[in-house]
C-alpha cells in the first residue's frame, strides 16, 4: 500500500495523559502562582477558581460539594472507598482494568463481607438489571482500558438507599452526567481536559456528605484520605484548601483548559467534539474489513477511549503473544513516522488499538490518521508474509 501523505497535525492520541487543547502553549501559563505558598490568598484563589469553574461548566448542583484531592482520579476513588464503604452491602461492577482494581480493593483490602461482584470480560458490560442501588454501588462510567461505557443510568433508582460511587475520569466533559443519580463522582485533569496529572476531583452529593459525618469506618484512615475531623466535615477542603501541596503550575494549566471549555459553551461543547470524533472513527471502521470495535454493542461504545480489535482471519490465526507483537510492530511504524503515539491497546486488554477521542482531539487529525492505520497494518502483514516466504 502506498504511504499516505497527509499526517495528523497533532499525533498525540494517548489515553492518558491526553493531548493538550488545540492552540495550547506554555505562554498560557505565565500567570501561574509560583514560588509562593498554595495557602497564601493568591494560591487559594486559584484553587477555588478550579472548583468554581468546574461547577459552572459542568452544571454541578449547588448542594453538591467539590474538592481538589491528591493522587489523581485514583486518589479520589480511594478516598471515597475507604471513607464511605462498610455501612451496608456493596455491589461492585468490573469490566476492565481500573474497575477491577476497585473491586480488588473492596474485597481484598477493605475486606468487606457483604460484597456482590459483577465482573465480565473486556468488551462486555455487567447485567445492570441485577444491580441493587439500595446497596452501595462502585462502578466506572467509562472503562478507559476497554472502551466500554454505561449505556444509560436508568438502572439507578432516584429513591435509592445506597450510595453510587462513580469513577468518571474518562467521562466528565464527554457525557451528560445526571448528577441526581450519582453520589460520589471522581475524575482527573489529564483526561478530557488534557490537563496535567497528579490531581483529582471529588464531588459529593448531600447523601454522601451525610454518610461521611454519621458513619465511622472500622479501620484507620491515612491523612491523605481524611475528609472529616471529629465527626465534622472538613469544609475548607471544598473551598480550595488541599490535603497536600498541589502543583500551582498544573493548577494554572487546568484553569487554561477550563477557559477553553468556556469558549466552547461548557460541557455540551466538549461533548459534541467527542461525539464528532467517535463518528469519524465509526465511519472508517464501517468501510474497513479488518477491524471492529471491541465493545460488543454500539450503545456501550466509548466516545473517548476508542478501543478496537483486529478481525482479520490472518491475524487471529496467531497466538496472543504474536498478536501483541504484531500490534507493537504496527505502532512502532506509526511512531517512527510521527503520525500517532501510544495507540496500542492497554497491556491487560486484548491485542488491538486504542485511540483517544476526547475533546482536545481534532476530528481532522483522526481523518488523517485512518489511512495511516491501514498503511501500517498492510506493512506489518506484508513484512510477516515476506519473512515466512524466506
Amino acid at each position: 500500500m502506498e504511504k499516505p501523505v497527509i499526517k495528523p497535525h497533532c499525533p498525540n492520541f494517548s489515553s492518558g495523559p491526553c493531548a493538550k487543547r488545540p492552540g495550547w502553549s506554555f505562554d498560557n501559563l505565565s500567570g501561574a502562582f509560583l514560588g509562593r505558598s498554595h495557602r497564601a490568598s493568591g494560591g487559594k484563589a486559584k484553587l477555588k477558581q478550579v472548583i468554581d469553574r468546574h461547577r459552572a461548566l459542568l452544571d454541578i448542583p449547588a448542594d453538591y460539594l467539590v474538592a481538589i484531592v491528591p493522587a489523581s482520579d485514583t486518589g479520589a476513588v480511594e478516598m471515597a472507598l475507604w471513607s464511605l464503604l462498610g455501612e451496608r452491602g456493596v455491589d461492585c461492577l468490573a469490566w476492565e482494568s481500573f474497575s477491577s482494581d476497585w473491586m480488588i480493593d473492596v474485597v481484598n483490602q477493605l475486606k468487606l463481607e457483604d460484597v456482590r461482584q459483577f465482573k465480565v470480560d473486556y468488551g462486555q458490560i455487567p447485567d445492570l438489571t441485577q444491580i441493587d442501588t439500595d446497596r452501595d454501588v462502585v462502578f466506572v462510567w467509562n472503562g478507559t482500558t476497554s472502551g466500554v461505557r454505561l449505556p444509560n443510568h436508568d438502572w439507578i433508582k432516584a429513591d435509592r438507599k445506597g450510595l453510587t460511587i462513580c469513577d468518571a475520569t474518562s467521562a466528565v466533559f464527554a457525557y451528560d452526567m445526571d448528577w441526581s443519580k450519582l453520589d460520589v463522582i471522581t475524575w482527573s485533569w489529564q483526561k478530557v481536559l488534557g490537563g496535567e496529572a497528579a490531581h483529582g476531583m471529588l464531588v459529593l452529593s448531600p447523601r454522601a456528605v451525610e454518610r461521611l459525618t454519621t458513619f465511622k469506618p472500622n479501620r484507620p484512615l491515612p491523612k491523605i484520605f481524611r475528609m472529616t475531623s471529629k465527626g465534622e466535615l472538613n469544609d475548607a477542603l471544598f473551598e480550595g484548601a488541599t490535603i497536600n501541596t498541589p502543583s500551582m503550575m498544573a493548577v494554572e494549566d487546568c484553569l487554561d483548559a477550563l477557559h477553553w471549555v468556556e469558549t466552547l459553551g461548557g460541557w455540551r461543547g466538549t461533548e459534541q467534539r467527542c461525539i464528532n470524533n467517535l463518528e469519524t472513527i465509526e465511519n472508517w471502521v464501517a468501510r474497513t474489513d479488518w477491524i471492529e470495535f471491541l465493545p460488543a454493542t454500539k450503545d456501550i461504545r466509548s466516545r473517548t477511549s476508542i478501543c478496537m480489535k483486529i478481525t482479520d482471519p490472518w491475524f487471529n490465526e496467531f497466538d496472543e503473544d504474536t498478536q501483541n507483537s504484531l500490534i507493537k510492530e504496527m505502532v512502532k511504524r506509526l511512531d517512527k513516522e510521527n503520525v500517532a503515539y501510544d495507540i496500542a491497546a492497554y497491556a491487560k486488554a486484548p491485542a488491538g488499538i486504542r485511540i483517544w477521542g476526547g475533546a482536545t482531539i481534532e476530528s481532522a487529525d483522526l481523518e488523517a490518521l485512518c489511512p495511516w492505520l491501514e498503511w501500517a497494518y498492510a506493512e506489518v502483514k506484508a513484512s510477516r508474509a515476506a519473512a515466512s516466504a524466506a
